[in-house]
Protein backbone atom coordinates (compact mmCIF):
# COMPACT_ATOMS: atom_id res chain seq x y z
CA UNK A 1 0.00 0.00 0.00
CA UNK A 2 2.51 2.54 0.83
CA UNK A 3 4.80 1.70 -2.21
CA UNK A 4 1.66 2.19 -4.32
CA UNK A 5 1.02 5.51 -2.54
CA UNK A 6 4.54 6.56 -3.00
CA UNK A 7 4.52 5.69 -6.77
CA UNK A 8 0.85 7.74 -7.16
CA UNK A 9 2.54 10.92 -5.46
CA UNK A 10 5.92 10.77 -7.56
CA UNK A 11 3.35 10.66 -10.61
CA UNK A 12 1.70 13.16 -9.75
CA UNK A 13 4.55 15.20 -9.10
CA UNK A 14 6.33 14.80 -12.26
CA UNK A 15 3.21 15.07 -14.12
CA UNK A 16 2.04 18.78 -12.50
CA UNK A 17 6.47 19.13 -12.99
CA UNK A 18 5.64 19.08 -17.10
CA UNK A 19 2.48 20.90 -16.79
CA UNK A 20 4.32 23.82 -15.38
CA UNK A 21 6.85 23.36 -17.90
CA UNK A 22 4.42 23.40 -20.33
CA UNK A 23 6.42 26.54 -22.42
CA UNK A 24 10.43 24.84 -20.96
CA UNK A 25 12.53 23.50 -23.78
CA UNK A 26 12.76 20.66 -21.19
CA UNK A 27 9.86 19.08 -22.00
CA UNK A 28 10.18 16.98 -25.03
CA UNK A 29 6.40 17.27 -26.41
CA UNK A 30 7.05 20.49 -27.06
CA UNK A 31 9.89 20.13 -29.33
CA UNK A 32 8.57 20.57 -32.73
CA UNK A 33 4.90 21.16 -33.80
CA UNK A 34 2.94 19.78 -36.72
CA UNK A 35 4.68 20.00 -39.65
CA UNK A 36 3.23 22.31 -42.49
CA UNK A 37 3.67 23.56 -45.84
CA UNK A 38 6.64 25.67 -45.96
CA UNK A 39 8.57 27.67 -48.90
CA UNK A 40 11.71 26.19 -50.38
CA UNK A 41 15.22 26.84 -48.77
CA UNK A 42 17.08 28.31 -51.31
CA UNK A 43 18.47 26.22 -54.42
CA UNK A 44 20.04 22.67 -54.28
CA UNK A 45 23.42 21.96 -54.70
CA UNK A 46 23.88 19.39 -57.54
CA UNK A 47 26.46 17.16 -57.61
CA UNK A 48 27.96 15.92 -60.71
CA UNK A 49 29.23 12.24 -59.67
CA UNK A 50 25.32 11.90 -57.62
CA UNK A 51 22.47 10.70 -60.27
CA UNK A 52 19.68 10.96 -57.06
CA UNK A 53 17.50 13.47 -57.50
CA UNK A 54 15.27 15.27 -55.09
CA UNK A 55 11.27 13.65 -54.50
CA UNK A 56 8.90 15.25 -56.44
CA UNK A 57 6.57 15.82 -53.20
CA UNK A 58 7.32 16.20 -49.75
CA UNK A 59 3.66 14.77 -48.13
CA UNK A 60 4.02 14.90 -44.51
CA UNK A 61 7.30 15.21 -41.63
CA UNK A 62 6.91 14.31 -38.35
CA UNK A 63 9.35 14.96 -35.78
CA UNK A 64 9.33 12.72 -32.32
CA UNK A 65 11.53 13.14 -29.32
CA UNK A 66 13.19 9.88 -27.72
CA UNK A 67 15.88 10.31 -25.15
CA UNK A 68 19.00 11.21 -26.06
CA UNK A 69 17.56 13.18 -29.46
CA UNK A 70 14.59 13.16 -32.06
CA UNK A 71 14.05 11.24 -34.99
CA UNK A 72 12.93 13.11 -38.37
CA UNK A 73 10.54 11.28 -40.45
CA UNK A 74 9.41 12.38 -43.76
CA UNK A 75 6.99 10.70 -46.69
CA UNK A 76 7.54 11.67 -50.44
CA UNK A 77 5.67 10.83 -52.85
CA UNK A 78 7.67 10.23 -56.26
CA UNK A 79 5.87 10.42 -60.08
CA UNK A 80 5.78 6.72 -60.60
CA UNK A 81 6.97 3.99 -58.92
CA UNK A 82 10.49 2.06 -58.68
CA UNK A 83 12.22 4.94 -57.11
CA UNK A 84 14.34 3.57 -53.80
CA UNK A 85 17.24 4.48 -51.47
CA UNK A 86 15.88 7.46 -49.94
CA UNK A 87 18.09 9.62 -47.97
CA UNK A 88 17.23 12.79 -45.78
CA UNK A 89 20.42 14.71 -46.97
CA UNK A 90 21.16 18.04 -44.24
CA UNK A 91 22.80 20.93 -45.36
CA UNK A 92 25.11 23.26 -43.08
CA UNK A 93 22.91 25.00 -40.12
CA UNK A 94 21.88 28.70 -41.27
CA UNK A 95 22.63 31.19 -38.32
CA UNK A 96 19.00 31.32 -37.66
CA UNK A 97 19.36 27.82 -36.51
CA UNK A 98 17.10 26.25 -39.41
CA UNK A 99 18.20 23.29 -40.54
CA UNK A 100 17.05 21.81 -43.98
CA UNK A 101 16.98 18.02 -45.35
CA UNK A 102 17.01 17.40 -49.14
CA UNK A 103 14.74 14.27 -49.85
CA UNK A 104 16.95 12.49 -52.05
CA UNK A 105 16.00 9.22 -54.35
CA UNK A 106 17.10 7.11 -56.83
CA UNK A 107 15.43 7.04 -59.84
CA UNK A 108 13.76 3.67 -61.45
CA UNK A 109 16.38 1.19 -63.19
CA UNK A 110 13.17 0.53 -65.82
CA UNK A 111 10.03 2.91 -66.81
CA UNK A 112 7.53 2.54 -64.30
CA UNK A 113 3.75 3.04 -64.00
CA UNK A 114 2.25 6.11 -62.09
CA UNK A 115 -0.39 3.97 -60.15
CA UNK A 116 -1.85 5.40 -57.11
CA UNK A 117 -0.36 7.39 -54.83
CA UNK A 118 -0.09 5.11 -52.04
CA UNK A 119 1.79 2.71 -53.59
CA UNK A 120 4.56 4.99 -54.71
CA UNK A 121 4.76 6.99 -51.53
CA UNK A 122 8.35 6.51 -49.69
CA UNK A 123 9.48 7.10 -46.29
CA UNK A 124 12.54 8.07 -44.94
CA UNK A 125 14.04 8.71 -41.22
CA UNK A 126 17.12 10.09 -39.78
CA UNK A 127 17.83 11.07 -36.12
CA UNK A 128 19.47 13.43 -34.42
CA UNK A 129 21.15 14.14 -31.20
CA UNK A 130 20.07 16.55 -28.32
CA UNK A 131 23.41 18.29 -28.77
CA UNK A 132 23.04 19.43 -31.88
CA UNK A 133 19.00 20.13 -31.85
CA UNK A 134 20.46 22.41 -29.13
CA UNK A 135 20.48 24.70 -31.87
CA UNK A 136 17.85 24.07 -33.80
CA UNK A 137 14.53 25.95 -34.17
CA UNK A 138 13.27 24.86 -36.97
CA UNK A 139 13.85 21.55 -39.54
CA UNK A 140 12.63 21.94 -43.02
CA UNK A 141 12.85 18.53 -45.69
CA UNK A 142 12.32 20.03 -49.44
CA UNK A 143 11.83 18.29 -52.41
CA UNK A 144 11.69 19.51 -55.92
CA UNK A 145 8.18 20.82 -55.86
CA UNK A 146 7.66 21.50 -51.95
CA UNK A 147 8.93 21.62 -48.91
CA UNK A 148 7.24 20.96 -45.17
CA UNK A 149 8.53 22.11 -42.49
CA UNK A 150 8.09 21.56 -38.02
CA UNK A 151 9.45 24.78 -35.35
CA UNK A 152 9.39 24.23 -31.76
Amino acid sequence: MRRTLTAALITVTVLGACGSMRDSRLNPFNWFKKSEESLMMGTVAETPSDPRSLVADVVDLTVEPYPGGAIIRARGLPPTQGYWEAELVARPLDENGVQVFDFYVFPPVIPMDANTPQSREINVATSLSDIKLAAITQIVVQGANNARSSRR
